[in-house]
């Protein structure tokens, strides 16, 4: 069983920047890890993600260019990087695990979710 912890959201005024943070814990074998959102009555959608197994990260369109995805193996955690924020990012950030390969982009490539974390980007 994997658990996940999300932590560092909060309130920021558009342009600004957040960082947030998983944290895995319950295994220790090499697994991707994705980032989704999910505002107020909409869908939860793809942000980033990156592959434990090697070096690839992906990203969705709307956030390439802004946000970085990255990774701390001795930690156990990966992390967000959000820059040039705006108010079409508010939304709660979920982190997921996926055991093996597969698309992504999708919810039901994942294992394991996280309680997400707020995110709130003001104008």
């Amino acid at each position: 069983q994997v658990q996940l912890v999300e932590s560092g959201g909060g309130l920021v005024q558009a342009g600004g920047s957040l960082r947030v943070s998983c944290a895995a814990s319950g295994r220790t074998s090499s697994y991707a890890m994705g980032w989704f959102r999910q505002a107020p009555g909409k869908e939860r959608d793809f942000v980033a993600a990156i592959s434990w197994g090697g070096g690839s990260t992906y990203y969705a369109d709307s956030v390439k260019g802004r946000f970085t995805i990255s990774r701390d193996n001795a930690k156990n955690t990966v992390y967000l990087q959000m820059n040039s924020l705006k108010p079409e990012d508010t939304a709660v950030y979920y982190c997921a695990v996926a055991l093996r390969g597969s698309n992504y982009y999708r919810t039901t490539s994942y294992d394991y979710w996280g309680q997400g974390t707020q995110v709130t980007v003001s104008s």
